[in-house]
């Protein structure tokens, strides 16, 4: 899940157009949401890849939902209303898109443009700002408020029990018979 800014003033442009005209650039986002007014236009299912990450980081076999926010890199929209985002989050809920940001909040504009995403924590899933993915040179969200956006509790990343050899048993299942 990657959240990108289409730079705009949300109280004068609505999710509408932006949507129309991604459409006409050829860049379509999965979703286009003003968080002033709660307008969200779908343009894609989120089965199809959207266009806004380089090259083929939204086509890695897996889901990766694309929200256009409108707003300012200035100006964090996490900042305002937040009008429709319990929608958002219900439909990504139901995508199975876990709720965490593993990269931790983007920084503040400009310092975002030289950030540098990892590969590996791309690999966990979850949401991110356009510049916490591996090869973007954007800057956009911006120093948002990821906590707004996933809730103050965060769940934890669960990590997989080891395999086991055919007929070998955990020491854990040992104790309990």
């Amino acid at each position: 899940m990657v959240w990108f800014l289409w730079p705009t003033d949300p109280h004068r442009v609505s999710a509408r157009s932006v949507a129309q005209r991604l459409v006409q650039i050829k860049r379509p986002a999965h979703l286009v949401w003003n968080p002033v007014t709660g307008q969200i236009m779908q343009s894609l299912s989120p089965t199809r890849a959207a266009s806004g990450l380089p090259g083929d980081l939204n086509r890695h076999g897996r889901i990766c939902v694309q929200i256009r926010v409108l707003g300012s890199v200035e100006e964090p929209f996490t900042e305002t209303k937040l009008d429709g985002l319990d929608d958002i989050l219900a439909w990504l809920d139901s995508w199975e898109v876990p709720r965490r940001w593993p990269a931790g909040p983007p920084l503040p504009y400009p310092h975002s443009v030289a950030a540098q995403g990892s590969r590996r924590v791309w690999a966990r899933g979850g949401h991110f700002g356009n510049s916490q993915v591996p090869g973007t040179s954007e800057g956009d969200p911006g120093p948002i408020d990821v906590h707004r956006i996933v809730g103050g509790q965060v769940p934890p990343l669960e990590v997989p029990r080891p395999r086991q050899e055919m007929g070998q048993e955990c020491a854990s299942e040992k104790v309990e018979r």
